[in-house]
């Protein structure tokens, strides 16, 4: 998947060593960034220590809002695949403490069982 899929809405894997460059200022000295997704602008990323999900915000993308999701504190997620007339993917977490799940939209490909797989391997531990 490359810089079109992007744009489609469907989920790339990113190169780990450019998402460290850019998460440098919020990761800590014993965090490392094991997996990453890119979904148009925004990241998914697995560490470590933590989930952090990345959206960039505006017409330019400066306006970055990074959430940061310890593992032990999902308490469980879904995911409800594409179906014939309905064309989006959503994987939907819920975090301890509240009430709404955080959602993400996939279009229709297959790479929302890659994230759901990668989120599965650091919850279920």
């Amino acid at each position: 998947m490359g810089f079109l899929d992007g744009l489609m809405g469907n989920v790339s894997e990113v190169d780990i060593a450019s998402v460290e460059k850019e998460l440098e200022v919020i990761i800590t000295d014993h965090e490392r960034v094991e997996k990453a997704y890119k979904l148009i602008r925004d990241l998914i990323v697995f560490t470590n220590t933590r989930l952090i999900l990345i959206d960039k915000q505006g017409v330019t993308g400066k306006k970055v809002d990074y959430h940061s999701v310890p593992y032990k504190s999902i308490t469980h997620f879904s995911v409800e695949t594409a179906g014939t007339f309905d064309l989006d993917a959503e994987l939907k977490i819920w975090i301890s403490s509240t009430v709404n799940p955080v959602t993400k939209q996939f279009k229709k490909d297959k790479s929302i069982y890659d994230v759901q797989k990668t989120l599965a391997s650091y919850v279920a531990k």
